[in-house]
């Protein structure tokens, strides 16, 4: 793997599919060995969310390193792990802020909702860039700018999950008194489909920039 920003649709499709193999093989482990899912075992489950899917996402996007000569494919991974609490304050304090429950009994479902949100948000920028100015602005001014392909691989999953979290929250209110309403988790079946979604729309987005590339230079 490179640091080209040209990464083309079969490389997207395929690290990203690595990555929802990490989400699939974490839900097989907690529904077959532990009988565990989100509405029974939410905290349990997250965790093991996490600890099963860091180790595709870190590894992943560590390979796509922008500089390989000057950073190695370890200092990558470092970066990314050295993301994983940052990202999870900084999810934690955006959802207590938009109206997540405060209180002891909620800590530990916030604390593994947070790091799994910082895979899908934070880390995978923090692998690829690091700590460049330079890099964290082209991810995040890209309306700024024509978006690169490797900006859509770390872009448009990490949408994905905000967006798909936020639509998550909005039965949490309404008086079903469905367990699955409990926070967090329809937040986190949101942004689960929202991130699986953006990894999916990634390869395809691409080669629209290929094709449309090509007609501009025709």
């Amino acid at each position: 793997m490179g640091s080209s920003a040209e990464i083309g649709p079969s490389k997207a499709f395929t690290l990203h599919l690595l990555c929802s193999l990490g989400l699939a093989a974490a839900y097989a482990i907690a529904r077959d060995v532990f009988s565990w899912s989100l509405v029974t075992h939410p905290a349990p489950t997250l965790r093991l969310l996490f600890v099963v899917h860091a180790p595709f996402v870190v590894a992943a996007y560590s390979a796509l390193r922008r500089e390989p000569d000057h950073c190695s494919f370890l200092k990558a991974v470092g970066r990314g792990l050295l993301a994983i609490p940052f990202g999870a304050l900084l999810n934690a304090f955006g959802a207590i802020v938009l109206g997540a429950p405060v209180g002891i009994s909620y800590l530990p479902k916030t604390i593994y909702w947070s790091l799994i949100m910082s895979l899908f948000t934070f880390v995978p920028a923090a692998c690829v860039v690091g700590s460049s100015r330079t890099g964290w602005q082209s991810i995040l001014l890209v309306h700024s700018k024509p978006i690169e392909e490797l900006d859509c691989m770390i872009i448009l999953p990490a949408y994905g999950a905000i967006i798909g979290a936020w639509l998550g929250a909005w039965p949490m209110p309404l008086d079903w008194e469905r367990p699955w309403q409990e926070w967090p988790i329809c937040v986190t079946y949101g942004a689960v489909t929202g991130y699986l979604t953006g990894m999916l729309v990634t390869p395809v987005f691409i080669l629209h920039m290929r094709r449309k590339a090509r007609v501009k230079d025709d």
